[in-house]
Order: structure tokens, then sequence, then C-alpha cells
């Protein structure tokens, strides 16, 4: 299986964050209609957690993380609904031993972009560059959904 790279995520960074408007809404609606499934699975947190906050944070992540896939030249087919519904049961119960033993490693291993989960989970844990942070809540619904889709798109990738 391809890994996305510390230097693709770099480059998806450089390259969404420098976007004007017009350049972010381009770039949506391309992932939008690449994956309309998982953003709708994706932009149902918000509403099952409770937290308007989440909604920007995982539009911004869709298209980053998407971007690093295009990025580092991996093609991702489009994940369907009945992907979503065999992912769950095993990724709620990989999220448990997580949380319980605190084991970056499990993790990395059920997702297996282990670039993309450190990632997330610095980006999560760190400052932006305004000082602003997320609160401890938004930050782990952030994560738990983030690391969901970096494992549904790597079960997506398309193998040439």
């Amino acid at each position: 299986m391809k890994h996305v790279s510390l230097k693709s995520i770099e480059n998806a960074i450089e390259l969404v964050d420098n976007l004007d408007d017009q350049g972010l809404e381009k770039l949506s609606e391309k992932y939008a209609l690449a994956q309309q499934v998982l953003l709708s699975y994706v932009m149902t947190a918000p509403e099952e957690y409770e937290n308007e906050n989440l909604e920007g944070l995982l539009i911004y992540y869709f298209c980053l993380l998407s971007e690093c896939f295009e990025q580092e030249g991996i093609k991702v087919k489009p994940i369907t609904e009945e992907q979503i519904d065999a992912f769950e049961e095993s990724y709620f119960q990989m999220l448990d031993n997580y949380f319980e033993n605190d084991e970056q490693e499990v993790l990395e291993d059920f997702c297996d972009q282990p670039e993309l989960a450190q990632f997330m989970g610095i980006e999560i844990s760190t400052e932006d560059q305004d000082g602003s942070t997320l609160d401890d809540e938004t930050a782990t619904q952030l994560f738990i959904v983030t690391i969901a889709m970096i494992s549904l798109m790597n079960q997506s990738i398309i193998n040439n």
C-alpha cells in the first residue's frame, strides 16, 4: 500500500492554505464531487456530536486530506455507503483500544497512513499560527472523524 509522505502533506498545506476564496471553493467542489458519500458521512459529525465548530474544520480537513493523497499521486475510488457500514464496527473497536491504552501504533496500523495519523495528532494538539487552540472536546471529535476519513480513503486506493 502506498503511503502519503510528509512532503506531500507539506505541499498540500501550502496549496490549500494559500488559495483565495474562489480557489478554495473550486477545490472543495472537486473533492466533494469525487467523494460525495464520504463527505456526507463526515458532515454528519457536527450534528451527532452537537458541535457546530466541527463543520468548517471538517470541510477544511476533507479538502486537505484529499489533496494530500493527490499530491502523493494516489488515486482513490469513490467510497460507498456499504464500505462505511462495513468499516464502522472495527473502527470503533480500534478507537476503544486506542483511547484505553493510548497506543499510537494501534491507530497507525489501522489507518495504514502513519504520516497522516501523526500529522492529525499534531494538528489537534498544537496552537495555530494565531495562537488559538481547539478545546479538548472539539479536538477529540475532529481527530476521530479525520482518522476515519484517512482510513476509508486508504482502503479505497486504486492500485495500478
